[in-house]
């Protein structure tokens, strides 16, 4: 029975919420986790996609996000600066492609970007591309198709909006904006010729049903690359004092996840350091063959040098070619 639902699965079925639960509640979590293997396996392949980000501009957010430290409804001590000049982004930028990772995002707090600074930013990336090979991505809030275009023609491909989480919940957890907004950005993003990197966070008190619902949304609306989130509670957010999830509880998100999204890169993003290495590597075993990484230019550590090489013994490829395959509008 369980190889069948496999390769329905591998085949192109689409489960309904009603078979993603039935699998949840009826099958045990090793089982599970083999079924997701075999599936991400099967639809995926051995290429891994990886990603380093740089916070282009930070702290002083309007929006009340109840999870972020940048947002200034919330008193966290987190640093407050500009956006960051054209040469700092290019140094991490080459730095980190060095190291094998293929794409460079800038990220900035705020509900958006002014006119201003998209065309700042767009000579950010024309400099970023004439001195290397990497894939330019962008997160930079609710933009329209004039913003984004400008980004375009610069040389970003892919837009990073996460949907945060499932739409029941989400204005449990943010009131000044709608997952609606995030759609028309995502909506204005492919318009002009990107494709879409889309996920959220898991652990800010949500039920495994609600990331079911989340990753059926997910699916819905064509995203082929997922970053999986997890919270870290931090000091001064509503969330600070939420308990963290369970191994079981994590792991068997990632599988379920992978369930409704055979063919999507999921993406270890935020909050993985919470995780044990264990954790980690069974995750990976499971479905996550994406990953945010990358040492900053002043820390000390290895942490993409650590990441490939656990990328490598895991029987993953960092090659250069690895991509989600083309997207359809919605």
């Amino acid at each position: 029975m369980m190889q069948e639902i496999v390769e329905k699965i591998i085949n192109g079925y689409a489960l309904s919420k009603e078979e993603v639960i039935a699998l949840w509640k009826n099958t045990p979590p090793e089982e599970l986790y083999e079924m997701a293997h075999r599936i991400t396996q099967q639809t995926m392949g051995k290429g891994f996609d990886t990603c380093s980000i740089i916070n282009v501009k930070s702290g002083n957010c309007p929006e009340d996000c109840k999870w972020c430290a940048q947002s200034r409804h919330y008193t966290t001590g987190t640093e407050v600066y500009p956006l960051l000049d054209t040469a700092t982004c290019v140094a991490q930028a080459n730095y980190n492609r060095a190291q094998g990772i293929k794409r460079f995002s800038l990220v900035a707090s705020g509900r958006s970007l002014s006119t201003r600074e998209i065309k700042s930013l767009a000579e950010t990336y024309k400099a970023i591309r004439s001195e290397s090979d990497v894939r330019c991505c962008a997160s930079l809030g609710l933009l329209d198709e004039e913003r984004l275009r400008i980004l375009y023609e610069a040389g970003v491909s892919t837009y990073h909006c996460n949907m945060e989480t499932a739409p029941n919940f989400f204005s449990k957890l943010c009131t000044t904006h709608t997952q609606e907004d995030k759609l028309e950005t995502i909506k204005a993003a492919r318009r002009v010729g990107m494709r879409v990197c889309s996920g959220g966070i898991i652990g800010m008190g949500e039920s495994m049903e609600d990331r079911i619902d989340f990753a059926l949304f997910l699916r819905d609306i064509g995203v082929y690359s997922i970053p999986i989130n997890v919270l870290q509670p931090i000091a001064g957010t509503p969330l600070a004092k939420v308990a963290p999830l369970s191994a079981e509880e994590y792991l068997t998100t990632v599988a379920l996840f992978r369930f409704i999204n055979p063919k999507a890169y999921l993406r270890f993003s935020g909050g993985r350091i919470q995780i044990p290495i264990s954790v980690v590597r069974k995750a990976m075993y499971i479905g996550i063959n994406s990953a945010i990484t990358g040492d900053m230019l002043t820390t000390i550590g290895a942490r993409a040098e650590e990441d490939m090489q656990l990328i490598k013994e895991m029987g993953y490829s960092n090659e250069m070619e690895t991509t989600w395959e083309t997207e359809d509008s919605i």
